[in-house]
């Protein structure tokens, strides 16, 4: 805002050494300023649509009859953050370099801080550059980047980083199984790609559909059922494991009924095949010395 001295004194706008007003007459070709003018003293400049360019040192020149006035004043203009340029979605193998980069404008020049979308995950240091130094899979995933200066909210913009690494085979389970009845191995693994997983009995690859075999693999577990078990499928079974940075394998036999059949498990169990066997092959005064001699 300025302001005449009286309604005789004339005055003047100027941006740096640009004349923008001088009386009444408008010098510049900017058609977003004008002077506002609620009463004969006021000599004030407008701007509408303010923005960055507009930012700088304003003068108002009052020409008195006695002695010229001038009055200058500095107009900051605030912008809010954004960015402008973030990394690519990423695909690296574990153990890789990775570099990040989160560019943004704005005035006050914007802070820029990282941080990683996980439950475990720790702070960054702030800046428009993350490297991740020996990336492990454990640091896959979302990376969010905000940009702020206060002058209103976050600009916020996310990468994504995948990290490849060889499969792995964490548990290979089966469920109890019994001639004629139906048996499951379950193979759960991890990799990424997503492994492709095999089965082998022995030697053997085996076919889904084939010989009462029933596979099914998912992106994390594969499946093998047995149906209508027979001695045949006794035997050890192999699930392997494979993508593009390596294979790996686990092996798990298929047992027929143990003595478990007769109600006895654990060290009970042992104790009860022995007996069977004694009873079997030796004499009747065997088998007194023998049980004298657990009995003791």
């Amino acid at each position: 805002r300025c302001y005449l001295e009286d309604g005789a004194s004339k005055g003047a706008w100027l941006n740096r050494s640009s004349i923008i007003f001088a009386g009444g007459d408008k010098w510049s070709v900017d058609p977003r300023v004008s002077i506002a003018t609620a009463n004969r003293r006021e000599y004030s400049l407008q701007i509408q649509d303010v923005d960055v360019t507009d930012d700088g040192p304003y003068t108002c020149s009052v020409q008195t009859q006695h002695t010229p006035r001038t009055m200058q004043v500095h107009l900051t203009v605030q912008v809010s953050p954004k960015i402008f340029r973030i990394s690519s979605d990423i695909v690296v193998n574990e153990g890789s370099n990775v570099t990040l980069v989160c560019l943004a404008t704005g005035k006050p020049e914007p802070s820029i801080s990282w941080r990683h979308i996980s439950p475990s995950a720790k702070p960054f240091e702030s800046g428009q550059y993350l490297d991740i130094y020996g990336v492990t899979r454990d640091q896959a995933g979302e990376y969010e980047c905000s940009a702020e200066n206060d002058v209103s909210v976050p600009d916020v913009k996310k990468v994504k980083v995948t990290v490849n690494f060889a499969p792995t085979i964490q548990e290979l389970k089966s469920s109890g199984v019994m001639l004629g009845g139906n048996g499951l191995i379950r193979c759960e693994g991890a990799g990424v790609p997503a492994p492709v997983f095999e089965w082998y009995k022995g030697e053997r690859k085996l076919i889904n559909g084939q010989q009462g075999i029933t596979i099914k693999n998912y992106s994390t577990r594969s499946l093998l059922t047995v149906t209508n078990v027979t001695e045949e499928h006794f035997g050890n079974y192999t699930c392997v494991a494979a993508n593009k940075l390596g294979t790996t394998n686990a092996s798990l036999p298929l047992n027929p009924p143990s003595t478990a059949q007769y109600g006895i498990t654990g060290d009970a169990e042992v104790l009860f095949s022995c007996w069977y066997l004694v009873l079997t092959l030796s004499s009747l005064t065997s088998i007194f010395y023998l049980k004298n001699i657990i009995l003791h």
